[in-house]
């Protein structure tokens, strides 16, 4: 009976979730570029940029993953014999490793707050695109289930990854080009 609200409520957490993975390397890019600017600004730029990633992670991003996931055990305790379907065993290995990338992102979050920058610009604008590609596989998986053959979708997402990949590198051309 409360089946639906849990699901609707599973998939509001985890959009949230993914706003904030989506918002969160952003910051990490423009933190790591305030680097860049003379003081006063290096400083206040960088004070700005914890704030906001500090309240963007621990208000939105880690509540969210946390309910969205407690949602979805809630969701296979209901619903039990999903878990012999192959869609979903695939879709949970995918989730797996979005928890992977989320912890990793945490690591990055505290190297920041502490003023450590142990990656670059390039780096993060790569990162910020794992939780695409993610999103891509788990949405598809949901969606099309068994009807979708797996190779077709690894080669969607293998031209996807290239595809971000092209366009990662032509924006930096394009603005390094810009700036001379």
């Amino acid at each position: 009976m409360y089946y639906n609200y849990f699901k609707a409520l599973h998939i509001i957490f985890v959009i949230t979730w993914f706003a904030g993975l989506f918002y969160i390397p952003r910051l990490f890019i423009y933190h790591i570029e305030a680097q860049k600017k003379e003081e006063p600004k290096r400083s206040i730029l960088s004070e700005q940029l914890k704030l906001m990633s500090r309240r963007l992670w621990y208000i939105i991003t880690w509540p969210s993953a946390v309910l969205a996931v407690l949602f979805a055990i809630l969701l296979l305790y209901l619903m039990p014999q999903w878990l012999t379907q192959s869609w979903l065993l695939l879709k949970l290995f995918f989730v797996f490793i979005l928890v992977v990338y989320h912890l990793k992102t945490h690591q990055i979050y505290k190297q920041l707050q502490r003023d450590v920058f142990n990656h670059s610009e390039t780096f993060m604008r790569f990162w910020n695109e794992g939780a695409t590609l993610l999103l891509f596989a788990i949405v598809f998986l949901v969606t099309l289930k068994n009807t979708l053959q797996w190779w077709w979708g690894i080669v969607a997402l293998l031209l996807l990854a290239i595809s971000l990949y092209v366009g990662i590198r032509v924006y930096k051309n394009t603005r390094k080009s810009k700036l001379k």
